[in-house]
């Protein structure tokens, strides 16, 4: 039992980075495969960790919720209410382009978090909701942790294994093909508006469900969960050093970013209360640092995008060498 214990913080970081992991694979997919740039991920992060909770929270007066439903109904629920949050934002806002897209989605995430800090009706305000049920929940606390570990990575690797899958297929290839030329796969008969929006769904329902897992593991939820700058800045910031369109990629850009932001509040929190503040800006400062740094010496990302073809379905992007 000692050992476990002793196990419990790295236990805790790697649940965060499989969550994180969601999120980033979601984005990937949006900006990635089809060149969507949301700015928005926190606001579908938010839509799923609420639905999740409402749809298993017990019941409270004058609170919308209580139905009890376990676990797998509530991260279906998410995926599902995502997926269809994004389905009007995207056929409206994949009309605009680059900035005007990313200026819509940050607008949509902020009147999402608005709605979640302001409406005690159906998400209890500054309060949040609370007593969610967790799997493995009436085990010890170090192995209730190691056991939702365990589950969140299995759901991990379906959903890596699942998006590498079509990355390969001819609907890989194709996003991609809209991503660099548009016009050109407009010529060749694709329907560009609705594959832009299949992705901008898939990716939203990707984000929906982190957003659940993360509900679950805390068993709560609240409107400080959805800071957009750990809920969307710091994941483009996983997807841009990681590199984009590379899922591989996109998950060591994960787990090096967040093991960075957790070891640096780690020290900041031993400084004196009176340094302590200040110098969780130097944590920002790192990020930004490192993601300058990758930006300079390898644009195309840490693990840049492989492109399939015939011959090498891994053979890496040539364009990384200039």
């Amino acid at each position: 039992m000692g050992f476990l214990e002793a196990l419990n913080y790295p236990i805790y970081v790697a649940i965060f980075i499989c969550v994180y992991s969601f999120l980033a694979i979601g984005l990937n997919v949006q900006w990635g495969y089809a060149g969507l740039f949301n700015a928005g991920v926190a606001g579908f992060f938010a839509v799923g960790a609420y639905t999740s909770a409402i749809l298993t929270s017990p019941d409270v007066p004058g609170r919308l919720g209580g139905f009890g439903l376990p676990f797998i109904a509530g991260v279906a629920g998410a995926m599902l209410l995502s997926a269809l949050v994004a389905l009007p934002i995207g056929k409206i806002c994949l009309r605009f382009r680059g900035d005007y897209l990313a200026i819509v989605t940050i607008g949509v995430a902020e009147a999402i978090r608005i709605f979640a800090r302001s409406e005690e009706w159906i998400t209890g305000s500054s309060r949040g909701i609370q007593n969610l049920p967790r799997p493995f929940g009436d085990l010890p606390y170090v192995y209730s942790q190691l056991a939702y570990l365990a589950l969140v990575a299995a759901i991990l690797l379906v959903v890596y294994l699942l998006v590498e899958r079509q990355s390969a297929s001819p609907w890989g290839r194709m996003m991609r093909a809209i991503r660099d030329n548009e016009v050109a796969a407009m010529a060749m008969g694709k329907d560009v508006p609705f594959r832009r929006l299949q992705a901008f769904v898939f990716g939203a329902a990707l984000m929906g469900l982190g957003g659940a897992l993360y509900a679950h593991l805390g068993r709560s939820i609240t409107p400080e969960a959805i800071d957009p700058m750990i809920a969307s800045f710091l994941i483009w910031i996983m997807v841009i050093l990681g590199g984009s369109g590379n899922n591989r990629g996109v998950l060591a850009g994960v787990t090096i970013v967040w093991i960075i932001w957790t070891a640096s509040e780690f020290v900041t929190d031993q400084l004196p209360m009176e340094y302590a503040l200040q110098a969780k800006y130097g944590r920002i400062f790192l990020i930004g640092l490192m993601l300058q740094l990758v930006l300079r010496f390898r644009p195309n990302g840490i693990f840049p995008e492989f492109r399939p073809t015939q011959k090498d379905s891994r053979k890496p992007d040539k364009s990384d060498k200039a």
